[in-house]
């Protein structure tokens, strides 16, 4: 009988410790989810900051002007690394299913976008922060499947996504980069307005800056050959003439024919080409070739990142130094 009484006793304090962790478990939800929510009426304080995932260096380098440490910003593409080649990798897929705002470049240059959004349950906005940017047209060549040979090219026409290359659209990016932190984070809007007039001064500064530069070249050694089709933007913006392109593409990504570098070639020399400017990320194999040929120099630009650091980490530094060395290779 007592060992029936003692195993009782023991039954009923299990159930009572048992009743007693399970109050404590509902309370600490509780007072978790009240000190949560401090709601009061209609206002609802931000829990955390904005999530924003950028494909590019030079986006997040605006939204880091921008934005300063009011946000949390994930690049896809870090720096050194070629847009044209890019490759989504796993934690890139849980950022932006993690995001809450997605700025992009736009122009085609995130053809990667629709499958990595579309292998992800994100509900973040999308934002082309080029939108108000007329883009540049160029045709394009691309290999007729069907027949496979060098001849065999059907010409289109591309927009071209180097529009970087312009602090006046980087000026538009901005414009753009405020206005959706600034939706999304409305708290922070006089924040995010006086850094964007700061960058916005330091952007015009620095088009003067070029326009000075460019002055130190004759007008008539104002010519770009390039590795492909990447500163038109800036050509078109400060009087210089790009005359070829050892591949005369919008990306790296594509071939060039021997035709096409047999007329570099000639036209290099026609024009008295000084140099080639290829990008530092860029397999300069062909340029090579076509620099032995000539015998004009290699001349290595940032063109589709920002670097790790110095000379090009930042985009104001990025410009000043591709335009330091454009200028001392044609002056």
């Amino acid at each position: 009988m007592l060992k029936m009484m003692h195993e009782g006793n023991l039954y009923m304090v299990c159930i009572w410790k048992k009743a007693f962790r399970l109050g404590l478990f509902f309370l600490s939800v509780l007072l978790v989810s009240a000190c949560g929510n401090p709601t009061n009426g209609n206002q609802t304080l931000k829990e955390s900051k904005t999530r924003v995932v950028v494909t590019t260096t030079f986006i997040g380098d605006v939204v880091n002007n921008i934005a300063g440490d009011k946000v949390d910003i994930s690049v896809l593409l870090s720096a050194g690394q070629n847009p044209h080649s890019y490759q989504p990798a796993p934690m890139d897929m849980v950022a932006v299913s993690e995001a809450d705002l997605i700025l992009v470049n736009g122009f085609g240059l995130e053809d990667f976008l629709d499958d990595l959004l579309s292998g992800t349950d994100t509900q973040a906005e999308v934002i082309v922060v080029s939108e108000g940017i007329t883009p540049l047209m160029m045709d394009e060549h691309l290999e007729d499947d069907d027949h496979g040979s060098e001849d065999s090219l059907d010409a289109v026409m591309g927009q071209d996504p180097h529009v970087w290359f312009d602090p006046n659209n980087v000026l538009i990016w901005a414009e753009n980069i405020t206005s959706a932190l600034t939706e999304q984070d409305p708290v922070n809007r006089a924040f995010y307005q006086e850094n964007f007039d700061a960058y916005r001064g330091q952007l015009m500064e620095l088009d003067v800056w070029i326009r000075d530069q460019i002055e130190k070249i004759p007008k008539n050694q104002r010519e770009l050959v390039t590795d492909h089709s990447t500163l038109g933007y800036f050509a078109q913006e400060y009087g210089l003439i790009p005359i070829g392109a050892v591949i005369p593409a919008l990306t790296t990504e594509a071939e060039t024919s021997g035709m096409e570098l047999a007329e570099l070639i000639d036209t290099i020399r026609d024009h008295l080409t000084k140099a080639i400017f290829v990008g530092v990320d860029f397999d300069p194999n062909l340029a090579q070739q076509v620099a032995d040929e000539t015998g004009v120099k290699l001349v290595p630009l940032y063109f589709g990142s920002l670097s790790d650091g110095e000379p090009a980490g930042t985009y104001l530094s990025f410009m000043r130094y591709n335009v330091s060395a454009i200028v001392e290779a044609l002056h």
